[in-house]
């Protein structure tokens, strides 16, 4: 009979104790120590919008810095289409493993559970909160050629001009903020809807749409560059980032008017705890350096970090808010 000399015996009770104790590690203790070397690859950011919407720009700033945080290549993903759903369908199915985050908006994780009447995606259950960004104002521009300066004359004119005046949108916010202004004004306006903003403004600055809301990031240069004329911001107070710009609601019939667009940053479900503290305290880090807060406030975005527990109560509170919103616009789900 074959024996085991009692040295190799030890050695092999060793090797089954440790094994045996590395099996009774609670899960967070094991995934933390997976976690250690985290990033070892390079991190895709997925953005639900075209290249040159403000969401773009946005995670473009973003990725820029996070790779030099973490040391590790980190690329930008554009998956525009079908008002943001192809692209969190998509981060939804991603491995949970950290090298695959979402930088969205309140378009596919405040709105679209209420204008679609069914989607691929759960905006809760099938993500991980990392950290809120921060705002990103919109704005009302019209055609440079329609002959109104202010949003008290644009609702003259639609009055005196049924039928006339159409809004693009290319993306949640813009069509909210359309059906919204409409109502509250009482003017007929037809919606002109686009698969991304970019599209959208170069249609209202050639004149085949007479307006849109559009986020400061994306609408900026042209209104710079006096292809589009601005008439107010959709925030219920003045935004310190356009002072001249006066909100809607100081418009007599827009009482009440406030509209914000956030942005902010997921991962899978499941994406282990120690590395979306990692992402999140570098994203901390990010939005509260002055750098980034300048090249942020460029763009019209109004950049801050969060707890993924403080960005988790938000989106539940911003569905619910999406949802009235949608509901008093008389939007009806497709």
């Amino acid at each position: 009979m074959n024996t085991v000399p009692s040295s190799q015996r030890r050695g092999l009770l060793a090797l089954a104790l440790g094994l045996a104790a590395t099996a009774a590690l609670p899960a967070a203790a094991q995934t933390a120590a997976s976690a250690d070397g985290y990033p070892k690859q390079p991190i895709r950011l997925v953005v639900p919008f075209a290249a040159g919407s403000g969401t773009d720009a946005v995670a473009r700033l973003i990725a820029q810095a996070l790779g030099d945080a973490l040391k590790t290549p980190t690329v930008v993903d554009n998956k525009a289409g079908a008002n943001g759903i192809i692209a969190a369908e998509a981060v939804a199915k991603a491995p949970p493993d950290g090298y695959t985050l979402f930088v969205t908006t309140n378009t596919t994780h405040s709105a679209n559970p209420s204008l679609m009447k069914s989607l691929p995606y759960d905006p809760v259950k099938d993500f991980t909160p990392v950290s809120r960004m921060g705002n990103l104002p919109f704005m009302l521009v019209v055609n440079q050629a329609l002959p109104v300066k202010t949003v008290a004359e644009l609702i003259a004119y639609g009055r005196t001009h049924p039928g006339k005046l159409t809004y693009a949108s290319g993306n949640s916010t813009g069509i909210v903020s359309g059906a919204t202004f409409a109502r509250m004004a009482g003017l007929d306006m037809l919606h002109v809807p686009y698969k991304s903003t970019p599209p959208a403004i170069a249609d209202v600055v050639g004149g085949q749409v007479s307006m849109m809301f559009v986020d400061t990031a994306a609408g900026l240069a042209m209104v710079e560059a006096g292809k589009l004329r601005p008439l107010a911001v959709t925030t219920k107070e003045r935004t310190q980032l356009f002072p001249q710009l006066p909100p809607m609601a100081d418009t007599p019939e827009l009482k009440g008017f406030d509209i914000t667009s956030w942005n902010g940053i997921y991962a899978p479900a499941g994406t282990p705890r120690p590395i979306v503290q990692k992402l999140n305290q570098a994203l901390a880090a990010i939005a509260d350096s002055q750098g980034f807060r300048e090249r942020s406030a460029k763009l019209g975005f109004d950049a801050f970090g969060s707890t993924p527990e403080a960005f988790a109560a938000f989106t539940s509170s911003e569905l619910a808010k999406w949802r009235q919103l949608i509901q008093a616009a008389g939007i009806r789900p497709e």
